[in-house]
């Protein structure tokens, strides 16, 4: 049995699209960031946390966790706290490329398997009318960088190197290779 440890409706939809047979079953930690991390291992510790959280309760299962964060000139955004700070994170990724990474863990019996995707993503220059049209669809709210590419966050992009998926919150082909 494989069981996402996560509420993302944007994962359940990857593993649904892919056709893997899974369940879903949120859990609910507060991520901790361990100071001294780089990005990529930050976003593997998250994933950990949030398999291990499920792991104790279903040790038959594989567990997958996963965490994505949006990585710009070395400094990690997460969600933003408030419309102000979405309209920062915005005008700080405008005409500018910057890493998306996400983090997965798998753990089954014990075994722990944590490996990370990086996706470069490049933005158009935006006018801070394009800013405040998306920050008014309230679409950045949830999201690691205040944008959703499978979104309105779409126009914002001029281009992507890597894995689409990944950016949307779930590397499954490497995923799938993986498991």
């Amino acid at each position: 049995m494989i069981i996402l440890a996560s509420a993302s409706p944007r994962r359940k939809e990857i593993l649904e699209t892919a056709g893997f047979d899974f369940e879903v079953e949120p859990v609910h930690v507060e991520e901790k960031v361990t100071p001294g991390l780089s990005p990529e291992q930050t976003a593997m510790d998250l994933a950990r946390q949030k398999a291990l959280a499920l792991a104790k309760s279903k040790p038959q299962a594989t567990i997958i966790g996963a965490d994505t964060i949006v990585v710009l000139e070395g400094e990690i955004l997460g969600k933003p706290h408030d419309r102000a700070d979405a309209r920062r994170m915005l005008r700080a990724l405008s005409g500018k490329v910057h890493s998306v990474i996400t983090g997965v863990c798998l753990i089954k019996n014990s075994m722990e398997k944590c490996f990370f995707e990086e996706t470069k993503v490049e933005f158009y220059k935006l006018s801070s009318q394009e800013i405040e049209a998306y920050v008014d669809t309230d679409e950045p709210m949830d999201k690691a960088g205040a944008y959703g590419i499978q979104g309105r966050g779409c126009l914002l992009v001029k281009r992507i190197d890597g894995d689409y998926f990944n950016v949307v919150g779930l590397p499954v082909a490497a995923l799938a290779r993986e498991l």
